[in-house]
């Protein structure tokens, strides 16, 4: 490379770098101009203040004058939290026992055949609703149609069987009756006499053997007109059909379900209550069903059974809780909370729910006094519609802070929500 290339590419370099500082030194010195701009009117209004005030050390000090940064309790124009508040009531708290279950109907029935055969019709599908004895499904019968034909000719016969025997019968006793005239005048020999006798004690067997088949022939065609009627598939109650297994055509026997039917005008949901729980429950006490799917919709429900046995595995006994259903509105498998009553009620403290948190271990509320919250350690027992209980460390009538109260720290200023600063008493605003 030649020397003049050398030095056009140096003297390039230079310019580039020249102008690159240029605009560098012009961008910061333009930040530099807004940031005196911006902070101008505060060191302004700041100075103006400390005049007014005769310079007092509470509001100076260092940084209060001109252009200061801190001023009071607060950093800059910071506005202390937003918080919402309310009060500890004394209340009638009843005890209650929350747990989770699914709901089931109480009664459900596998529609199976009992017979074997190939479904001819399938006459009901999942959702439709039924009534006891209306007909589901069909099986091929032409089997059994020519059977019960047959079986109604063989008990013809049985009757005809016995017309014959009771005609010779008849005849039999006539013949009997005029070798006795005959054989008291010496007519006959007693060899003949007993003939005719015998022959009417055959025919009277064979009359009683005729009778035993005819009855045997009905005892078979009335079975076989029962296997005929099992061809039809009969809802065994009224409900809503849940599950369809088969279509048309499929070969089913007495251990193939066809479709499901469900009763759902009564719900049921079993749940495992700890064995400690256990002696507090008694049949019939109320228990509140809550339903997530339909948006918490709350339904009256009633302990229905009590396990007499316990699980030895966790220590829990099985408890069956009924629910009304007449609407139709709860559904097969839809998760339920349920909240049972244990039968026990007594008077407490109670604060909302959001206003109780969590310090580390402890647990505790924040106290409203004056414009400062004072973090307070209590103990706290059930956990009700109406709030939490406080069992101690609390009184009656004492404000807390509730919306915002996480995060809070012990003395910090706070803004009660206007909409809530009637709910602080005078004395803890003192």
């Amino acid at each position: 490379m030649s020397v003049s290339s050398k030095q056009g590419i140096i003297i390039t370099l230079v310019i580039v770098l020249s102008v690159g500082g240029l605009f560098a030194f012009r961008f910061f010195q333009g930040r530099q101009s807004d940031n005196a701009q911006a902070a101008g009117p505060a060191g302004q209004m700041q100075a103006g203040q400390g005049q007014g005030a005769n310079q007092s050390p509470q509001r100076g000090g260092p940084g209060g004058g001109p252009g200061g940064g801190f001023g009071g309790d607060n950093f800059g124009n910071n506005r202390p939290p937003l918080v919402g508040v309310g009060t500890a009531t004394e209340q009638t708290v009843r005890e209650r026992l929350a747990l989770v279950g699914a709901l089931k109907p109480k009664r459900q029935v596998e529609v199976v055949p009992k017979i074997t055969g190939r479904i001819q019709r399938l006459l009901v599908d999942v959702g439709d609703f039924v009534k006891e004895g209306q007909l589901l499904a069909e099986l091929e019968g032409d089997e059994y149609e020519q059977q019960v034909l047959r079986a109604e000719a063989t008990l013809a016969v049985a009757h005809a069987t016995i017309s014959q025997r009771q005609a010779e019968l008849a005849n039999a006793q006539a013949d009997q009756a005029r070798g006795a005239q005959l054989f008291s005048e010496g007519l006959v020999s007693v060899q003949s006499q007993d003939s005719l006798e015998t022959r009417v004690r055959v025919v009277e067997s064979q009359l009683a053997l005729a009778q035993a088949q005819v009855r045997q022939a009905q005892a078979d065609l009335a079975e076989l007109k029962i296997r005929q009627q099992q061809t039809q598939i009969l809802a065994p109650l009224s409900g809503w059909i849940g599950r369809r297994y088969v279509d048309s055509g499929a070969f089913v026997n007495t251990n193939s379900p066809i479709v499901n039917v469900l009763d759902l005008n009564t719900m049921i949901t079993e749940v495992k209550v700890p064995e400690e729980r256990m002696g507090n429950l008694s049949a019939g006490n109320r228990a509140q069903v809550s339903i997530d799917a339909l948006g918490g919709q709350t339904f009256e429900g009633r302990v229905a059974r009590i396990a007499p046995v316990l699980d030895a595995a966790t220590r829990s006994g099985s408890v069956q809780v009924e629910i009304a259903n007449p609407g139709g509105r709860l559904k097969a498998e839809m998760s339920a909370r349920i909240q049972m009553e244990m039968g026990s009620e007594h008077r407490s403290v109670v604060v909302p729910r959001d206003a109780v948190v969590m310090r580390g271990q402890q647990t505790g509320v924040n106290v409203l006094e004056g414009e400062r919250v004072r973090f307070q350690v209590i103990q706290t027992g059930l956990t009700t519609d109406q709030g939490v209980e406080v069992l101690s460390g609390l009184k009656p009538g004492t404000t807390v802070v509730t919306r915002g109260s996480q995060g809070l720290q012990d003395g910090a200023v706070v803004e009660v929500q206007k909409s809530n600063a009637a709910a602080a008493t005078p004395e803890n605003r003192s």
